[in-house]
Order: structure tokens, then sequence, then C-alpha cells
């Protein structure tokens, strides 16, 4: 891989972490029409981190204030406040995304090459995700507001995120989805979406960091540090902008552009322009 390609790969990576149209498909699709071939699950994961470094940076007050919190609610024995409310729900809604990573692990130790990482699965998982935010979307409610998060709701999104790990079906996206299924607000149920996936998205990056480490890939270095510093710039970008504009519009965009992409992803492998791997 040169370092035009990580940029780029960075790039997407950025753009497409936090909005709800699934990093994982585009770093699976966009190479491979570029002609640049798969980067595989170990890239992919490992330049995430430069995502994680941006949530982390937009965030930081926002998790100064959770973990201070949570420690003074502990102390005072109030374990309704918000920022221990928040501890709790992130910490929940992390384990089934871990247990899924974990299983996959175990049982499809070939996963680069799984038929869950194809691009006809990729392209049914993005249409049928355009669809369930569709109902999200239609008949949410929306008023919940972001102080009246439960850890009820961080199990809920929790176990919606333990489904990204299905190329397609996108992080933000299924998180998105799920709190607007429990009434919350967009740009409520966005900002937790971020918060919950600071932990799942950082083990993902760190565990294929060791296995590069272990495999002796110290070419690779120079051309992961342009990813990770690529997606890094763009995700905090993605994370402004998305926040801003989830303040006055609807998730549609969002839902057509992922219509349009699966759709055109399957007419290609019919055309015969990709191949369905």
């Amino acid at each position: 891989m040169e370092y035009l390609q990580a940029f780029v790969l960075g790039l997407v990576q950025g753009v497409t972490e936090f909005l709800p149209i699934s990093s994982t498909a585009h770093l699976k699709v966009v190479p491979v029409v570029l002609g640049w071939g798969d980067p595989g699950v170990a890239f992919s994961a490992v330049i995430q981190l430069g995502s994680i470094a941006a949530v982390l940076w937009y965030f930081w007050h926002d998790l100064s204030q959770i973990a201070v919190g949570s420690i003074r609610a502990i102390r005072q024995r109030h374990f309704n406040s918000l920022p221990f409310r928040l501890a709790v729900s992130i910490g929940l809604g992390t384990v089934p995304i871990v247990i899924g990573g974990l299983a996959i692990k175990k049982f499809i130790p070939d996963y680069d090459n799984s038929p869950l990482r194809s691009l006809g699965a990729i392209a049914t998982a993005s249409i049928f995700m355009a669809l369930l935010l569709a109902i999200a979307e239609q008949w949410g409610k929306r008023q919940r507001e972001f102080k009246a998060i439960t850890t009820q709701d961080g199990v809920w999104m929790g176990l919606a995120q333990a489904l990204a790990l299905i190329p397609g079906v996108s992080r933000s996206g299924v998180t998105l989805t799920a709190g607007l299924l429990l009434g919350m607000q967009r740009e409520c149920a966005t900002r937790f979406s971020f918060l919950l996936g600071i932990p799942a998205i950082t083990l993902a990056g760190i565990v294929e960091a060791i296995g590069l480490w272990r495999r002796g890939l110290d070419a690779s270095w120079g051309v992961l540090a342009v990813g990770l510093v690529s997606s890094a710039v763009f995700s905090y970008l993605a994370i402004a902008w998305l926040l801003k504009f989830f303040q006055t519009h609807s998730a549609w965009v969002f839902i057509g552009y992922r219509l349009i992409f699966g759709g055109l992803i399957w007419l290609a492998i019919a055309l015969g322009w990709l191949q369905n791997v």
C-alpha cells in the first residue's frame, strides 16, 4: 500500500466512521473500485484509532465530566446522576460488541475472506439498514434529551452496536436507529453513539495493531501513520459537522445515500463490473 492510498483510505475512514453510512463497507468498496484491492480487516481496524483520537479530542470535556462525576457519585452514593448513568451505560453497551468480536475471532478465523465481507453482503446490509433507519426516522418520537439517557438505553444501543460487526451495517447508523426508536432526539442519539463507540473502536484498533506488530510488518508503519493522521483529521470534521447537521435536519439524506450505495453495488455485480467477493 502506498502513502497516497493510505491517505485516501484514512479520509474514507474518517468521513464514514461517524456518518451513518458504514466505514467498513466503504473501506471495502472504495479501494476495490479504485483497483487497489481489499485493505483487510487489520488495516481498517488500526486506522480507526485515528477516529478514536478525534472523538476523544472532540468530547474530552464530556469524558472528563463523566469520569469526575462518576467518582463523585460513587462517593456520595448518588447513583442516579447523569455522569454515573452515562458511564454505566457506555460500559454495559460495550459488552455485546466485545463478546461478538471475540466470537468472530474464535469461530471465523479467516474473517477477511468470509462471505459476510463480500460486496453483495455489504450491499444487502446497506439497503436493509437504510430501511430500518427510515422506519426509525418516520416513527421515532424524538422527544428525549441527552440528560434523560438511562442504563437501559445503553444496553439496547449496545446490542444494536454489536450488529455493526457485520460489514455494511454501520456502527453509527445502527446506534442512531436504535436511539431514534428509543425516542431520543437525533442529536442526543448521535452524541451518545459517539461516546458509546469509544471503547469498542479503541479495543478493535489496539487488538489489530498488536497483531500487525507480532507479524513483523515494520515496513507498513509509515503508511499506517499517514492513514491514522488522515483518519483523525477527517473524523473530527465529520463529528463536528454531523452534530450540527442533526440540529436542523433529518436522516433522510443518509437513508437515500445508503439505498443508492447498495443498489449501485448490486448493479455493478450484475453487470460484471465488480466481483461479489
